[in-house]
């Protein structure tokens, strides 16, 4: 086993050593030697390309079988899952001509296309299907420095062009300007012949892992280091409770948890036999979950799931069928299946009468393709309570006839069977929505329904309600009407199917709580929306504390560009649904929203936007309840190992910037920007600095400016509704003649700040992580004096 098993050395004859936990099965070895396998894009672009596992057993190459050119390269880091037999549209399609045991999809992270393939025989897929889930494992349980090792190693195998496991000097130094490291050569030559121990001139792959140990090393993070440690070598158990409780602001258990970091991120048996942590275990701890700027007990189930469905903010897809456009783009199951997976659970269908009595479902009048109802349901039925166990809303635009529609209850029943509810959870008229804990495991059809919901819990009646002494005749009047012209156009198979969350026009907020059914629910488009916001603030708060509102974007967005949720969310809408196929500003405030709690997709609104009584408004301070504004004191640090941009030139160094910019009520609403730092790692002033006093410990220049730039510089924001507030930090390529470009960024809700010295783990335009970049930076969140410190 010991020989299989490879981690800081090189293994005989591989190259580059392979990762920890990894042994080098029968499997994998034949995946080394590679495989013929079709890759499909359609039922006629099937293409014969061979695959085959590289050596570090990380990184899969395909190629042409025509020509032999290497036609693309992905890392196992990248790969999310492996469905087995006929699990996409594409392979579905083609059924009839290869059998499921043949064919597998690969499904990557983020937003990135599936990989089809179809293998040559039943065993050639098993091989990869079972290797491939190995590696992923592997892959997914790799510690931070384990991660960091195979991050170098991956570049690595991108440099080394003739596969012989070794590089000499000016390969390394291609390398670097690949990896976006500019730095002087003497340097780094001094640093390549430290790290040669073999004295070739060349570095093999734990040599190369130590030479760029040696590039990155963090003085600001030494320095911090030295402040704490009295001999400059260790930080003993009491120097890291000081550390935790001063700079940290840990109050609880401070010295259990400081046994718990030197147990879990201090690589040295004997450290850890004295309670002692090193520089190198004190630097994965800040680098760690723990070290991050999300507080970690958040990113589990953290909130009260009891409260009525109104009370919570519910992540919410637009169109989830489209994964382009909406005018010519394709409709796909997949829609359904990456909405789910990133714990949304308000979902939107549009049914339209298809051939053979089949339902169908795309975007009407459009050129976008379709998909059978039956398939987007059984796909429902699958993945619905994968990510999140709490209730999913599917919103039904019913454009069938009276026939389909029939179809369409009928589907509904038979493939979701009881997770459909189909009735109220106690059997009675509804004084409230129940919670989503009541709602575990159900799904909940939104859509039109034939009267009031009080009407049918004891079974449809042809006879419109009775009048009472109070009614208002006209009122009653037109509820018969509506009644009688629902009856004409929806079948009552498919209104039964309805309970919770029944369709209605909105007429006004009077209206609706003259009528007082928190089982209906009004659609607004974000202008609409807007309108009521900016005209009675007050009093769409005070409607959306016991009824539930769903925004859409404009149909002018025929591109799939999205809105600010966070107008919406000030106003305490709930279904703010988004076109999550676009990346954008706008979907990193959704997934910085429900990234917390558990990802279960929602997220309980502050005490004040649960109150009917309410008095506030998003738009007028004056309604603000508090002692006055939070202060949030961001020093920026340093940035570490920051990606190139996508598709610049070989050669070209980002000028990195940060932007952090708070996202909140309209007074709270503000961004402010770092200098540029250029290639030659000077800062450059753009605007007035911010005259607050330096945290760091540090003010060292990086000799790496676009790779491992140092800033230190320090932002400030006053916060008048922080429960409201979602903070984006952006960092961004300095262009002085263009728009700037996209590095990297991360969001998250105020609420779930850490305060201290904190690493943020940076994200891709599509929310994917792009370890190990990351910024260093130090938060101070400074509470207004209460009464009797006045």
């Amino acid at each position: 086993m010991a020989s299989l098993l490879c981690n800081a050395r090189e293994c005989p004859g591989r190259g580059p050593a392979l990762p920890p936990g990894i042994q080098l099965t029968e499997t994998l070895e034949k995946m080394q030697q590679g495989t013929l396998m079709r890759k499909v894009k359609s039922k006629s672009w099937k293409k014969q390309r061979y695959f085959k596992l590289q050596d570090d057993c990380m990184t899969i190459w395909y190629q042409s079988k025509r020509t032999g050119k290497t036609e693309s390269a992905f890392s196992i880091s990248d790969v999310e899952t492996v469905r087995e037999g006929h699990q996409s549209e594409v392979l579905q399609s083609l059924a009839e001509e290869f059998p499921p045991e043949r064919c597998f999809t690969i499904v990557f992270y983020g937003r990135r296309g599936n990989l089809d393939l179809i293998a040559g025989t039943e065993e050639e897929a098993q091989c990869w299907v079972q290797g491939l889930r190995q590696l992923i494992e592997v892959a997914t349980s790799m510690d931070q420095r384990e991660r960091i090792d195979q991050w170098i190693r991956d570049w690595f195998q991108k440099a080394d062009k003739n596969k012989d496991g070794r590089m000499n000097f000016k390969e390394v130094q291609r390398l670097l300007k690949m990896m976006n490291v500019d730095m002087n050569e003497d340097h780094a030559l001094r640093l390549f012949q430290a790290a040669d121990k073999s004295e070739s001139g060349t570095l093999e792959g734990e040599e190369f892992v130590l030479f760029y140990k040696a590039l990155t090393e963090r003085e600001e993070v030494q320095s911090l280091f030295r402040e704490f440690s009295e001999d400059g070598k260790k930080l003993t158990l009491l120097e890291l409770v000081d550390f935790l409780r001063q700079e940290q602001l840990e109050e609880e258990g401070t010295e259990e948890l400081a046994m718990e970091l030197i147990d879990k991120y201090e690589p040295s048996e004997t450290a850890r036999a004295r309670h002692a942590l090193s520089a190198d275990g004190f630097l994965m701890y800040l680098c760690s979950p723990e070290g991050s700027i999300f507080n970690p007990q958040h990113r589990a189930l953290w909130q009260d799931m009891t409260q009525p469905l109104c009370h919570y903010f519910i992540s919410s897809s637009h169109n989830t069928y489209l994964i382009e456009d909406q005018i010519r783009g394709q409709s796909s199951i997949e829609g359904y299946i990456r909405a789910l997976k990133r714990g949304c659970r308000c979902l939107e269908v549009d049914c339209w009468d298809g051939p053979n009595g089949e339902p169908i479902v795309y975007h009407g009048h459009t050129f976008t393709s379709k998909i059978p109802f039956r398939e987007v349901v059984s796909t429902l039925g699958k993945y619905a309570f994968q990510a999140s166990d709490f209730p999913v809303i599917l919103s039904l635009e019913n454009h069938c006839s009276m026939e389909q529609q029939e179809v369409l209850a009928q589907q509904l029943k038979d493939i979701l069977g009881e997770q459909l509810l189909t009735a109220t959870t106690d059997g009675r008229v509804p004084t409230q929505l129940p919670s989503p804990e009541e709602l575990k495991h159900k799904i909940l059809l939104k859509g039109k329904k034939i009267g009031r919901l009080e009407d049918t819990l004891d079974g449809p009646g042809d006879e419109a309600p009775d009048v009472s002494d109070d009614d208002n005749g006209a009122e009653a009047e037109e509820e018969r009407r509506r009644m009688k012209k629902d009856r004409e156009s929806l079948a009552q198979a498919l209104s039964d199917c309805v309970v919770y969350c029944k369709n209605v026009s909105f007429r006004g907020f009077q209206e609706a709580r003259n009528h007082s059914r928190p089982s209906e629910i009004s659609s607004l488009s974000e202008a609409k929306a807007r309108k009521l916001i900016r005209d009675a603030g007050n009093e769409f708060v005070r409607h959306n504390t016991w009824q539930l509102t769903r925004i859409y974007p404009s149909g002018m967005r025929t591109d799939s560009s999205n809105y600010s949720p966070q107008e919406m969310w000030n106003a305490g809408c709930q279904i703010v649904a988004l076109n999550f196929q676009t990346a954008g500003m706008e979907m990193d405030l959704c997934d910085g929203l429900f990234s917390q709690n558990g990802h279960c997709g929602y997220v309980l609104k502050p005490a004040f936007m649960r109150d009917e009584g309410t008095l506030f408004n998003p738009s007028d301070p004056s309604t603000w309840q508090g002692p006055g504004p939070v202060t949030l004191t961001i020093q920026v640090i340093s940035g570490q190992q920051l990606p190139k941009v996508a598709n610049s030139k070989d050669g070209a160094i980002i000028d990195p910037l940060v932007r952090v910019e708070i996202h909140g009520v309209p007074a709270d609403q503000a961004h402010q920007e770092t200098k540029y730092i250029e290639n030659n790692g000077e800062p450059v002033v753009r605007g007035p600095a911010v005259p607050v006093p330096a945290l760091s410990p540090t003010s060292a220049c990086s000799p790496l400016p676009g790779f491992n730039p140092h800033w230190d510089e320090t932002l400030q924001f006053q916060l008048h509704v922080p429960q409201l507030a979602l903070v984006r930090f952006v960092v961004e390529d300095y262009d002085k003649t263009s728009r700037n470009d996209f590095v990297g960024q991360f969001t998250l809700a105020f609420a779930n700040i850490k305060p201290g010295y904190r690493h943020i783990h940076l994200l891709s335009k599509d929310g994917t992580g792009i370890p190990p970049s990351s910024l260093f930076v130090h938060i101070r969140i400074t509470e207004p004096p209460g009464p009797e410190q006045d």
